[in-house]
């Protein structure tokens, strides 16, 4: 079993940075696929980010130029990086990680981390 844990939520003012991180813990599965997806409450969950184990990356129109994502294998750990940030970029912030080894291919989820942004 994989778990992954996010960190680096919080509140920010419009304009501001803020980091965010998920590390994964526990079996071997290779998570080929790490990423970011986010969600409103009431509102379906939605693609941020993605990058796989080799680098390439992949992002929402909404975030391109603004947030970065990026991962360390030796550490399984992904980071998503963000700035000049928007109220509607306020959301549940979930870490995931898809283990192409199983099949069909199996996503793991964190627990969320809550991002607010407002003045």
């Amino acid at each position: 079993q994989v778990q992954l844990v996010e960190s680096g939520g919080g509140l920010v003012q419009p304009g501001g940075s803020l980091r965010l991180s998920c590390a994964a813990s526990g079996s071997n599965a290779r998570l080929y696929v790490m990423g970011w997806y986010r969600q409103v409450q009431g509102k379906q969950r939605d693609l941020v980010a993605t990058v796989t184990s080799g680098g390439s990356t992949n992002y929402a129109d909404s975030v391109k130029g603004r947030f970065t994502i990026s991962r360390d294998n030796a550490k399984n750990t992904v980071y998503l990086q963000m700035s000049s940030l928007k109220p509607e970029d306020t959301a549940v912030y979930y870490c995931i990680g898809t283990d192409y080894a199983q099949v069909p291919p199996y996503d793991y989820w964190g627990q969320g981390t809550q991002v607010t942004v407002s003045s």
